[in-house]
């Protein structure tokens, strides 16, 4: 980049002319010396009195004692000859000139000397009228001091001002993305952004067909809709709701098979399944959790399976959540537009071979002639009992295919010094989840420009982004990504999710990459000092869990550091996990919040990440939280090398030394110059880049910093491999080798992960050295 310092100069006051009353004017005075000493006090009047006439350029003034003997009635001048006529002490001059030019310009002289008098006497009258005014002028408005900064923020904030949003944007008369969308960029433009985007991009959408889906038991011939309702009766309200119940992006067709209980579908369940089943071309039965959904499809497309039913199973609903007979929605697409992947129409489409169809607990328990019943405590998960005949059914799958435009609204509040780093905000305005979101988001927007009204402009640029097509793989903030990659990954700073900021009221979890883990911790904390049901507050909830939505793009292909709050209706430990890949039909924001107390907590909080993210001189990033994250991650020393120990501790100490009060002067901005802090700055955002792998697991981060949900905390790609050693001895179609080299081929995948972890750890101590190389070679 390339920098210019900007000066502001002032020019000095105009300069006019010198005005001369008359050139080469020398005047021989008839005057003896004796009237001349008589006349001394007149004399020193009148040069007082013409001290502007004599600024011309005619030399010196005559020497007194040089002058011509002077004569009593006449004079002589080189100029001409004068008469003296009357000798009269009151009067200054005392001659008359000659006919001619001469008198002209005394007369000149005199009103020169006048026109400068009014000339001056109006220029006062126009001082004292422009500082009579500027009395009355307000004094210019000054930014508001930091410590009152975030409080005045947090005091505009209000629920009352979320549900006045939300009725606005509830109250739309046309619901299509489109509109909304329109209805946005107006509001953004409405609520001070000057700088607002309307953005569209055609892409390939994978929706329900004209009929739903179909579950058809053969023996019976029975027909069963995804949420376990028989066909026949199916209700004319009941197809809006059939059809939000789909995988997008899945085959479609019919394909007919054995019903196949493999519960979780992790490597120990389908080795059960295949040891007693030929499992080509059957239907799986698949309880979402404990792995992504991706993951376990390219296991189950690995066997053969030719259909998959998913479900969740209620024991792992949260309290309260009764999910008996509702169906829900997933999409297979892991992010933007397929039609970019070498997906087409023409194709097919579809993201894998199989035919994926969601359906209710009460539909699965039928299909696995399950006796399991209740819910809580003492519920017994669901389950085919042993040696029960399988049912023989029909899956049929209607999804259809269509171009459509999906559209973003990108508005910017321009930074002061850094205005090219940039502080990203995202929420979604899709029909389903996306009313609290905009909702808040507007009401952040509002209250950070109110602030620059009184006079506070952010050190960085904050980009406030609302996406579309959230909900069939996160297309909209993939496609904007992609076409700004190059911008993004030089400038992003961090990104700050709404994408679901009220799905629960039961607990109040936050989730950060580890980077933002301190930050995060502290902003948590300091809302739940004023819990929004008083007293009992839990303490703080934070983790670096990997999570479904437009966060996906910035954090996993990027590395940017990201943070996000929410209400979710989960258990406090929850033990399943990736529940939230299921899209339920949403409830509105007035069902879940009537008060919008949990909105206000949410937007609060987000406000103060995104003032700390803009206007903090050192960023709130901390690189020991790393380097501890790092160790954790190794604890179980029997899967890791020592040069892979080694080499976490060097990080921990450097990182340790790096945040050091030794090296408070490289983190203080008050003894460092602005492009020091600058640099520091975009060491402490890229340590995360370092952690970025080329390849992992469907559904898997490439990011090595998050966490999979439910699981030990470990580096995912040495989880995952640690499974491919087993699921090398279960699948028949892993390499068509002996069992020998299965096996070699196996271990060297493992070695190969264990070396790129190493790799990203040396990475990260390079960057962090030469942070601090950087203070220790450029002093004050």
């Amino acid at each position: 980049m390339a920098y210019r310092k900007v000066c502001d100069t002032q020019g000095g006051p105009l300069v006019g002319e010198v005005l001369h009353c008359s050139g080469g004017m020398d005047l021989d005075w008839d005057l003896d010396k004796e009237e001349l000493q008589e006349s001394g006090p007149s004399m020193d009047r009148m040069q007082m009195q013409h001290v502007d006439c004599q600024r011309s350029d005619a030399g010196p003034d005559p020497d007194p004692e040089l002058m011509e003997p002077i004569q009593p009635s006449v004079s002589v001048s080189p100029h001409g000859r004068f008469e003296r006529l009357q000798e009269d002490p009151n009067y200054i001059s005392h001659f008359t000139r000659a006919p001619g030019h001469k008198g002209q310009r005394r007369l000149h002289c005199f009103l020169v000397r006048y026109l400068l008098a009014g000339v001056g006497l109006f220029l006062l009258g126009v001082l004292i009228g422009w500082f009579t005014h500027t009395s009355t002028i307000k004094p210019p408005i000054q930014p508001p001091d930091s410590s009152d900064l975030l409080e005045d923020l947090l005091r505009r904030i209000t629920a009352d001002k979320i549900d006045a949003l939300q009725r606005s944007f509830s109250s739309l008369s046309d619901d299509s993305e489109e509109s909304r969308a329109r209805y946005l960029y107006r509001q953004w433009v409405g609520l001070g952004l000057t700088d607002v985007h309307l953005s569209n991009h055609t892409v390939l959408l994978s929706l329900p067909g004209s009929t739903p889906s179909t579950i058809t038991d053969r023996s019976s011939h029975q027909c069963f809709l995804p949420n376990g309702i028989a066909c026949d009766q199916r209700g004319p309200n009941d197809l809006p709701r059939q059809q939000f119940s789909y995988a997008a992006y899945s085959a479609a067709g019919s394909v007919q098979g054995e019903v196949v209980d493999v519960q979780y579908a992790s490597v120990d369940d389908l080795r059960r399944a295949k040891d007693s089943l030929n499992l080509t071309n059957q239907i799986a039965v698949v309880k979402l959790g404990q792995a992504p959904l991706l993951y376990k499809l390219s296991l189950l497309s690995e066997l053969g399976f030719g259909g998959v039913l998913l479900y969740i199973d209620p024991c792992d609903a949260p309290p309260g959540h009764h999910i008996w007979h509702q169906a829900f929605r997933v999409t297979l697409n892991p992010g933007g537009n397929p039609a970019n992947g070498g997906w087409s129409k023409e194709a097919g489409g579809s993201l894998t071979s199989l035919l994926v169809q969601p359906i209710s607990a009460l539909l699965a328990k039928t299909l696995l002639s399950s006796p399991s019943t209740g819910q809580g405590d003492s519920c017994i998960p669901l389950a085919m009992p042993p040696n029960t005949e399988r049912k023989k059914i029909t899956l049929t799958v209607g999804n259809q295919l269509s171009y459509k435009k999906i559209y973003n609204v990108v508005g910017y509040l321009k930074g002061r010094r850094n205005p090219d780093r940039y502080v990203l905000v995202g929420s979604r305005h899709d029909s389903d989840q996306g009313g609290g979101t905009s909702a808040i988001m507007n009401q952040l927007i509002a209250a950070l420009t109110e602030q620059t009204k009184r006079g506070w402009v952010p050190d960085r640029t904050t980009v406030f982004c609302s996406w579309g097509g959230s909900a069939l793989g996160s297309i909209g903030s993939y496609e904007w990504g992609k076409d700004n990659s190059v911008v993004l990954q030089s400038s992003a700073v961090a990104y700050v999710s709404l994408n679901s900021p009220v799905r629960g009221t039961e607990t109040l979890r936050a989730t950060a990459s580890p980077t933002l883990l301190q930050l995060t911790s502290d902003i948590q904390r300091r809302q739940l000092l004023s819990c929004i049901r008083g007293g009992n507050c839990p303490g703080p909830n934070v983790s670096s869990l990997q999570l479904p939505g437009d966060v996906s793009f910035f954090a996993n292909q990027l590395a940017v550091p990201t943070v996000e709050f929410a209400f979710e209706q989960t258990k406090a430990e929850e033990t399943t996990s990736f529940l939230s890949e299921a899209q339920f039909s949403a409830e509105s924001p007035e069902t879940l919040d009537p008060l919008f107390k949990f909105h206000e907590t949410i937007a609060k909080m987000t406000a103060e990440a995104i003032l700390r993210l803009v206007n903090d001189p050192v960023l709130p990033f901390y690189p020991l939280d790393i380097a501890l994250d790092v160790q954790n991650k190794l604890k179980d020393k029997s899967a890791v090398s020592p040069p892979l120990l080694s080499s976490a501790s060097s990080l921990r100490d450097h990182a340790a030394f790096f945040q050091s009060e030794i090296m408070r002067p490289a983190n203080d901005p008050k003894e460092r110059d602005p492009s020091h802090v600058r640099m520091l700055n975009d060491v402490l955002r890229d340590l995360e880049k370092s952690f970025i792998i080329p390849q992992t697991a469907p559904g898997v981060y490439r990011n090595q910093l998050y966490n999979l949900p439910g699981k030990t905390p470990q580096f995912s790609i040495l989880q995952f491999s640690q499974e491919a050693v087993l699921h090398c001895n279960v699948t028949s179609k892993a390499v068509k080798y002996n069992s020998a080299n299965k096996e070699v081929l196996c271990h060297s995948n493992m070695n190969q992960s264990l070396s790129l972890i190493l790799r990203a750890i040396r990475s990260a101590e390079r960057l962090v050295c030469f942070g601090l190389d950087l203070f220790e070679n450029y002093g004050k």
